[in-house]
């Protein structure tokens, strides 16, 4: 997993570099939209498994073709349509709705080498939707698109536990995208909404407008401090009951554990190494003064590896094996490189 993660990051700085040079819609297949199919590991040169120019005859219109097919069992199960790296996606749509219903392909993505929207059928059977399910920017890679790009992966596709999530994913995109918009830009029925259980006058377009920016101050406040909330009640986290830190208990002037984001760094990476061994749900971290722990169950008797981060140029990570084995590391993403030592301490501790 952490292979096809830096994968594909290193893809996305790759496009970065070299997209202003990329002018034709062959160029961008070559470059870019290829790469990021072997990524997921489908061997884009076997026409057994990865067919470009595939028919799909629309009707009475023959030789009409989708520019790659993804098969299976010598069916197709995505469909992909690419356009040039400069060309705007939403005037294509209608040509992959076209294919889309003439063969048995589930999926159907649309790309231009950057932005990758995928479709399917959850409005009507056989009958691709007007709106993707899952659409992200390349240049724009967000830890939450990796785990979805992932179940595409052809070592883990599972094509009817993907169409049962596609429905969420969808909406929870929308309903994202929607707060999102409150966060940045307010409209007059959300800040008309709020007035209605807070201002007890009239509701005047004028006193829409004065109100919107305390709206829009208000929001992001709270969005804030529950989000302090939630990461100092994870770091308080700590029971007494169970912890064996030797550090003593902070006097009122010294100061207080403050988690870095190298150590949040380090904590995705062991989360994600982890993942392929327990449940994801089952890791979790402790931060203290000298030292961030790599928990199983939350439990401090069941700690995986000690991450010392803090010192620049003395960084080293610590197993709990039966010799506490420590090694050195340069950066942080040097923690991948001892996933095998990961698993070995984890399943003692299973």
């Amino acid at each position: 997993m952490e292979q096809f993660l830096e994968r594909m990051k290193s893809l996305s700085k790759r496009l970065e570099e070299v997209k202003d040079t990329i002018v034709t819609e062959e160029a961008t297949k070559t470059s870019i939209v290829m790469p990021f199919f072997q990524i997921l590991g489908y061997d884009v040169f076997n026409p057994a498994e990865f067919i470009p120019e595939y028919t799909a005859d629309v009707g009475i219109k023959k030789g009409e073709k989708v520019d790659y097919a993804i098969m299976s069992d010598g069916d197709p199960v995505i469909l992909i349509e690419v356009k040039a790296i400069n060309e705007k996606l939403e005037r294509h749509d209608s040509q992959l709705f076209r294919y889309f219903g003439t063969t048995p392909a589930k999926f159907a993505i649309l790309t231009n080498g950057i932005t990758y929207r995928f479709y399917t059928d959850l409005e009507e059977q056989n009958k691709m939707d007007s709106s993707p399910f899952f659409e992200f920017n390349l240049l724009d890679l967000k830890d939450s698109h990796l785990q979805e790009l992932a179940k595409f992966k052809k070592d883990s596709f599972d094509l009817e536990k993907i169409f049962n999530t596609a429905s969420e994913l969808k909406y929870t995109s929308k309903i994202k995208s929607l707060f999102y918009e409150f966060w940045e830009n307010p409209s007059e029925d959300f800040v008309a909404f709020v007035l209605a259980n807070v201002y007890p006058g009239r509701r005047t377009r004028n006193v829409i407008e004065e109100f919107t920016p305390l709206v829009k101050k208000s929001f992001k406040q709270f969005i804030n401090e529950l989000v302090n909330e939630k990461l100092q009640a994870a770091l308080n986290s700590t029971s007494t009951n169970d912890e064996e830190e030797t550090d003593k208990p902070q006097e009122n002037d010294e100061p207080e554990v403050i988690t870095t984001e190298e150590e949040i760094q380090g904590y995705a990476i062991s989360k994600l190494i982890l993942s392929e061994v327990v449940d994801e749900d089952r890791v979790f971290y402790r931060d203290n003064k000298s030292y961030f722990n790599i928990l199983l169950d939350d439990n401090i008797r069941k700690w995986v590896c000690r991450l010392f981060l803090n010192n620049t140029n003395n960084k080293s990570i610590q197993f709990n094996d039966e010799d506490r084995t420590s090694y050195p590391i340069e950066k942080v993403s040097d923690i991948a490189k001892y996933k095998t030592k990961y698993h070995e301490v984890v399943k003692n501790l299973i």
